[in-house]
């Protein structure tokens, strides 16, 4: 009895196994929890393009956007962990268990990372009719001006929000938050002027500033960005400056086998190779930034703790 249980487990082991390695045998899902359109959707449809090329199945991105991409979050961490359902997680997934008083998720223990793919950055940026040319102009401008200057942000706790806060506190300047509903709003904001800064995502804002419709005065990103190689960092143009870097990775529900994440991890790695397509993933200033279940698993619970202590020090809650 116990050759036979024995027999058993070990074909029922090398089932799940050569399942695995067959992995995908169906379409799978790649949830988008936020609008079609912004760059998480942008690089997802991207991704899911070259995944079905690559794996010979379907990939297929569903938008499930609400409460600043919780609802989408949640339902992946609730999903089959067999690898049928992927989320297109941001960072704004480890900065909002911090924000609200209920996620529905944990940002580490609900996932099983797959992989981070690119890093991002905003741009702070004021209308072409500001006097300001530089950081330290706006901060003249500002000081000389206390509680008059407005700027925009994309709500609470949002990326451009906390850049806009950590700003003061390495200023010390007095200015107005505006919140808008997102990175798009506030360049509509900008361009109208009705506020006198903003820190949009950089793939928003840069058309504007290629333009000449908005001036670049710096990026939060910890390098220059190659797209404008004159517009130096907050790092460059403080002395007490800072880097806060978005980014986008791929993840599974808790549990999901490895094999599955090492399958797509391979796909994607493949794929990077050809130029054409890490040209498109860094369109509109994203960096690709690849780091396999490893490194991603390594990096998740520090960027956790990392965004908390922003949003601690900057005071940024959502009722």
């Amino acid at each position: 009895m116990r050759l036979l249980t024995s027999l058993c487990a070990i074909v029922l082991i090398a089932s799940a196994a050569q399942a695995h390695a067959q992995y995908p045998d169906k379409p799978v899902r790649i949830v988008v929890p936020f609008t079609a359109g912004g760059t998480p959707d942008t690089a997802a449809r991207r991704v899911a393009h070259r995944l079905t090329a690559e794996l010979g199945q379907q990939f297929v991105v569903e938008n499930r956007p609400g409460a600043a991409g919780n609802i989408g979050a949640e339902s992946v961490a609730r999903a089959a962990p067999d690898g049928y359902t992927l989320l297109m997680m941001a960072n704004s997934h480890v900065i909002n268990p911090a924000l609200y008083a209920r996620v529905g998720y944990d940002p580490v223990k609900d996932f099983t990372p797959i992989c981070r793919l690119v890093t991002g950055m905003s741009l702070m940026v004021v209308p072409k009719s500001s006097p300001a040319k530089t950081v330290a102009e706006f901060v003249a401008l500002a000081k000389a001006n206390p509680g008059k200057l407005n700027y925009a942000s994309g709500g609470a706790g949002s990326p451009a929000h906390l850049s806009a806060e950590a700003f003061r506190l390495a200023t010390g300047i007095d200015y107005v938050h505006i919140p808008h509903r997102g990175a798009p709003e506030i360049v509509r904001a900008l361009l109208a002027d009705l506020v006198q800064a903003g820190f949009p995502t950089f793939d928003t804002a840069y058309p504007q500033v290629e333009q000449g419709a908005l001036r670049a005065l710096a990026t939060t990103g910890a390098k220059r960005s190659r797209l404008l190689p004159d517009v130096p960092t907050m790092l460059e143009a403080l002395p007490n400056g800072f880097s806060l870097e978005g980014w986008l990775a791929l993840v599974a529900p808790a549990g999901t086998p490895p094999e599955v994440a090492n399958r797509i991890v391979a796909a994607l790695s493949n794929a990077l190779e050809d130029p054409a397509f890490r040209a498109e993933l860094e369109k509109g200033g994203m960096e690709v930034a690849f780091a396999g279940p490893a490194e991603f698993t390594a990096i998740l619970p520090g960027e956790v703790a990392k965004w908390k202590s922003i949003v601690f020090n900057v005071g940024a809650k959502v009722e």
